[in-house]
């Protein structure tokens, strides 16, 4: 199970790349809310905002190769290893969209990870 693992890496960064142009796009685009008016209004600017295609094309690309790697590898090895995009958007909410990280967060992840190196080992 080992060789696959820079297979469920390439899962891991598409999928958190996949989430951080979503969030840009929706940066973009600016909040609104789920009522009728609203969502109809909204579902062409969002639907046709390139960083929400582009986020939901790498999005798809990601679910592709964790299909690969399901084919390969147990569910239980291949998971936990998603929580690894977890520190990639971290970091790349902190530097790209100034969001706050407290110790909280951080112990939080890195218990998460902690959990997917022992995963990863067995």
């Amino acid at each position: 199970m080992q060789k696959y693992v820079p297979l469920i890496l390439a899962v891991v960064t598409t999928n958190a790349l996949s989430q951080l142009l979503l969030k840009f796009g929706m940066i973009r685009i600016g909040k609104f809310d789920f009522e009728g008016n609203t969502l109809l209004k909204m579902l062409p600017v969002v639907a046709f905002n390139p960083y929400v295609v582009g986020g939901l094309m790498v999005l798809v690309f990601s679910m592709g190769l964790h299909l690969m790697a399901l084919s390969r590898v147990d569910l239980s090895f291949a998971y936990p290893f998603l929580s690894i995009s977890y520190v990639l958007v971290l970091i790349a909410g902190y530097f790209w969209f100034g969001e706050s990280v407290n110790m909280s967060r951080i112990l939080g992840v890195t218990l998460i990870c902690c959990g997917t190196f022992f995963v990863a080992r067995s």
